[in-house]
């Protein structure tokens, strides 16, 4: 049988919620002793605060004292200090006005952040943090990202980055995103006025310990204790240890690891140079072997002074090259004549040459082409170095220049290898001479190998009466009624090629004075 439920008047409606508010609140109670606990963490947080801004302010004023000692050094490290220093201290006083403001609007106008009165008062951090409209929650939320942004793009360790950004995370669990609640909301809703005063203190640390990590960062970029090497000396650079009598001998003298920010003193021979970026120079007027010694000091970043001895040794020889002709002793006119030259102890990118009586075109280092301009005139090629950095004259050479020499006539067969040959007169197999197209010319004497175009030639027979019988080429191939002839001798048969009219790559048309006996076998 059911059973019917007495209707539930108004008023007892009203008792029944105002009993569930009571149990509610009474649930929320916050026990003294757990409020004192957060006030002995948060004189705990306040002391580790003050240490790390203790330590940041000693970097701080190191970095003022360095600044002064090496402005060209430390300035843009003093930036970017004062640049996190600013950072820093802006999400900190803000913190710290957030502090204030929930503890007065607990105990109002006289309220004393280090003496708390109403601990467990639910509705203060409500009404700074999350009041609609003038809530400063959410400033805060935007203040914190920024920071955390700003400080990781200065902080390349991963294992202090991942740090640094878990002590300032904005995330909230996944359970809260659930019930719609943002990360304001998530730290302060209902929150005790001793307990939210405790976050923001440990958000306070958080801060202080971010901006020391970088502040060392810093400081190991500019070596502010000490030179980070694990050996120290002193060395002569020279631009070159040879140097030509009347030039000059430059050298750098450095203490390793290079300093470009800091003139050090130099000494040479107990006397203090002046020398520009370190850049020693002296005109050396006699030959022989010399050393170049002294000392050099500089101060390391605590300010003490560091002297370091140096001694580099050097040669100075007279002005001298080389240029060779690669085939011959003489220049040819209107020939790509090869040329080499060198100036010892000079590299080869740093010699020039130029040519007087013709054209001089380069073609490599230390390779020419030398064309003279005309027959019977001597040249004159002038060898210069700018090894030392400005033009200096190291030589002189003159050359005789003549006519190209009159090639040697050959008919171009192969040897019974089949490898191409230049036969010149004697025995000759019938079956090589019909094989082969014509003749060339050629100056091979063994040093030189230089090709001239024929134009013409005629070959000679002889009849039985002893009548002699000229035939004319084609060009400078075997004309029909040549190779018909060849064709008709006997063995050990003879005739003669003569007339042969050629031209070379001086462009000069010539005609050789020389026969060429050829014999059929």
């Amino acid at each position: 049988m059911a059973i019917k439920k007495r209707p539930v008047s108004p008023r007892q409606k009203m008792i029944n919620l105002l009993y569930v508010v009571l149990m509610a609140m009474l649930a929320l109670n916050v026990s003294t002793e757990v409020l004192n606990g957060f006030s002995l963490v948060e004189e705990s947080i306040g002391r580790t605060t003050s240490n790390a801004a203790k330590e940041n302010q000693v970097i701080y004023d190191n970095f003022v004292e360095q600044l002064k000692a090496n402005p060209a050094k430390v300035k843009a490290w003093f930036d970017k200090a004062q640049e996190v220093k600013r950072i820093s201290d802006s999400l900190y006083n803000f913190a710290d006005e957030l502090k204030f403001a929930i503890v007065r609007e607990a105990d109002g106008d006289d309220a004393d952040v280090k003496n708390i009165r109403a601990k467990e008062d639910l509705e203060a951090a409500n009404q700074v943090m999350l009041a609609p409209g003038r809530g400063k929650g959410a400033a805060l939320y935007k203040a914190i990202n920024s920071f955390r942004e700003r400080i990781l793009m200065m902080v390349p360790d991963s294992a202090q980055r991942e740090i640094i950004s878990n002590n300032l995370s904005t995330q909230i669990p996944k359970t809260a995103l659930t019930m719609g609640r943002n990360w304001q909301e998530y730290m302060f809703e209902d929150m005790p006025v001793a307990a939210a005063v405790t976050l923001l203190s440990k958000l306070q640390s958080d801060v202080r310990y971010a901006e020391g990590e970088v502040l060392h960062r810093l400081v190991a970029n500019i070596d502010m204790k000490d030179i980070r090497v694990n050996s120290l000396n002193a060395f002569v650079i020279p631009n070159s240890q040879t140097v030509v009598r009347g030039d000059k001998f430059s050298a750098h003298i450095v203490m390793a690891a290079v300093d470009t920010t800091q003139q050090p003193d130099i000494y040479i021979g107990n006397r203090k140079m002046e020398l520009r970026n370190g850049l020693y120079e002296t005109v050396c007027g006699r030959t022989g072997d010399f050393t170049l010694a002294g000392f050099i000091e500089v101060f390391n970043g605590s300010g003490e002074r560091i002297r370091r001895d140096f001694s580099q040794k050097y040669t100075v020889v007279d002005p001298t090259a080389t240029v060779s002709a690669d085939l011959m002793n003489m220049l040819y006119a209107g020939y790509s004549n090869p040329i080499s030259v060198s100036v010892p102890g000079v590299p080869l990118n740093k010699v020039q040459a130029t040519m007087s009586g013709g054209t001089l075109q380069p073609v490599g280092p230390g390779r020419y082409i030398a064309r003279p301009a005309a027959v019977g005139k001597d040249v004159t090629i002038t060898v210069t170095s700018t090894n030392t950095g400005r033009v200096q004259q190291m030589g002189q050479f003159t050359f005789r220049v003549r006519k190209l020499p009159d090639p040697t006539a050959f008919i171009s067969v192969k040897d019974e290898h089949g490898n191409p040959d230049r036969y010149k007169g004697g025995a000759l197999l019938k079956s090589r001479l019909m094989a082969a197209e014509g003749i060339g010319a050629a100056i091979d004497d063994g040093i030189l190998d230089i090709s001239f175009r024929v134009l013409s030639f005629e070959t000679k027979f002889y009849d039985n009466m002893g009548n002699a019988v000229p035939m004319i080429s084609d060009g400078a191939r075997f004309s029909e009624r040549q190779r018909s002839t060849f064709r008709k001798l006997s063995r050990n048969k003879s005739f003669y090629i003569s007339g042969v009219t050629v031209v070379g790559p001086d462009g000069i048309q010539r005609k050789l004075t020389s026969s060429m006996e050829v014999t059929v076998k």
